[in-house]
């Protein structure tokens, strides 16, 4: 299965998402906030990154387009978790550079089926 790195700072929707993806298979890294979660993903080069918009400090757009413009993460696909899911929300995260958007409170089947698509993309394409 797969290796994705979830970058999330509220302790229950990391626990959330941990559980959900260990229990499909995955093999799971996390980061509290956009700094260690830039360093995780450089260090591990996963498959694919989750990663929550309103982070402390460095937000995630920030973080996804210092990923994006990196030669070595550049190709790793981000889908946003966020509870940004205002009209124009979605439109924004994928501008800047999020490959995927998963609104919360999420759906365990929505959730699953969006890493899934992902990840069957990320591998059609390589």
């Amino acid at each position: 299965m797969a290796r994705i790195l979830v970058i999330e700072d509220n302790p229950d929707n990391m626990t959330l998402s941990v559980l959900l993806l260990h229990s499909a298979g995955h093999t799971v890294f996390s980061a509290v906030d956009a700094e260690a979660g830039l360093t995780l993903a450089h260090a591990e080069l996963p498959d694919l990154i989750l990663m929550d918009i309103q982070l402390p400090g460095m937000d995630g757009l920030q973080a996804t387009g210092l990923l994006k413009g990196h030669h070595a993460t550049a190709a790793i696909p981000i889908i946003a978790l966020t509870a940004l899911a205002m009209k124009g929300d979605e439109e924004r995260i994928r501008a800047a550079g999020c490959d995927g958007y998963i609104a919360k409170p999420m759906s365990v089947h929505g959730f699953l089926r969006a890493i899934a698509a992902q990840l069957a993309a990320k591998t059609i394409a390589a």
